[in-house]
């Protein structure tokens, strides 16, 4: 019978744990809803800083456009993990894309500056002998990631001022679909020499020109601070989803593991019931026999 009562409570446990997975399997998924939509309001906002761009353009000198990258210069690299248990391999997936790109571009580890977002991002670059510049915690919501980006631009100007960082570089993972996620590097800075001058050539979608009362130069500088923080904020929300879904794949490889483990205890309290109701039922007839045996004597 203890045996039984000790089945009784592992399959208990058990039940409870499976309880929890399901919680965290239904949390993972809201949260990947939310910042798939925070990372689609910022790409419609994106939008509207690129039609300011363009009137800013017709009006702005080429002199003023930004420079080409020079190689050889020194570079900022931002990695984006997690902190947060249950997501896979999703540190080592990203963590090995940013050190294969960096060893690419084939500059000195002193000419570059790595901000790692979050501890376990920032001990395996460390591992991977990469010098860690600072760490940022990721933020827990959405409402976080603008603390954390103003935090991390603050950080792009000291490395631009003190150390003559002109290229900055962001090592992402992005949600592909599902519980599918894969490894993206983009370039922050310089902004693509490219894409400004295809705005600059786009044509206005109506034949009202908007008018605008701010020096040319000045909304021009800030409109590309608002796409830093757009293309930032969307690197945190695209990174928070793909930690969601690494999570949520995780749970479902869990669930599926507690569902076989319950299976197999239910199994094996049941025989193990059986057998003893079955040991009790023959000690019951033994007994019987005896006393039987007994009264004819």
């Amino acid at each position: 019978m203890e045996a039984i009562e000790a089945l009784k409570r592992t399959i208990h446990v058990t039940q409870e744990l499976q309880s929890l997975v399901k919680t965290m399997k239904v949390l993972a998924g809201l949260n990947i809803r939310q910042y798939e939509r925070a990372a689609h309001a910022v790409a419609e906002y994106n939008r509207t800083i690129e039609m300011g761009l363009q009137i800013a353009l017709r009006n702005l000198p080429e002199p003023l456009l930004p420079p080409q990258y020079a190689p050889g210069r020194k570079l900022g690299a931002i990695v984006f993990g997690s902190d947060q248990g249950m997501c896979g391999q999703l540190n080592d997936v990203i963590v090995s894309h940013a050190a294969r790109a960096l060893a690419k571009l084939a500059l000195r580890r002193q000419d570059q500056a790595i901000l790692a977002v979050g501890q376990r991002a920032a001990a395996q670059l460390e591992d991977s002998g990469r010098i860690v510049d600072a760490t940022l915690e990721v933020p827990g919501s959405i409402g976080g990631v603008t603390d954390t980006v103003h935090q991390t631009l603050l950080r792009i100007e000291e490395w631009r001022r003190e150390r003559g960082i002109e290229m900055v570089v962001l090592f992402y993972c992005r949600l592909v679909t599902g519980v599918f996620y894969r490894p993206r590097g983009i370039r922050l800075l310089p902004v693509d020499i490219s894409w400004i001058r295809s705005l600059k050539a786009k044509p206005w979608p109506s034949k009202v020109i908007p008018t605008y009362m701010m020096e040319t130069e000045q909304l021009y500088h800030s409109l590309i601070r608002e796409y830093l923080f757009v293309s930032l904020f969307r690197a945190f929300a695209e990174s928070l989803a793909s930690e969601n879904a690494a999570r949520l794949a995780s749970m479902q490889v869990a669930e599926r593991n507690i569902e076989d483990r319950l299976r197999a205890l239910t199994s094996e309290f049941h025989q193990s019931r059986q057998t003893a109701i079955t040991s009790e039922l023959l000690d019951i007839i033994s007994g019987f026999e005896a006393l039987k045996g007994k009264e004819r004597r």
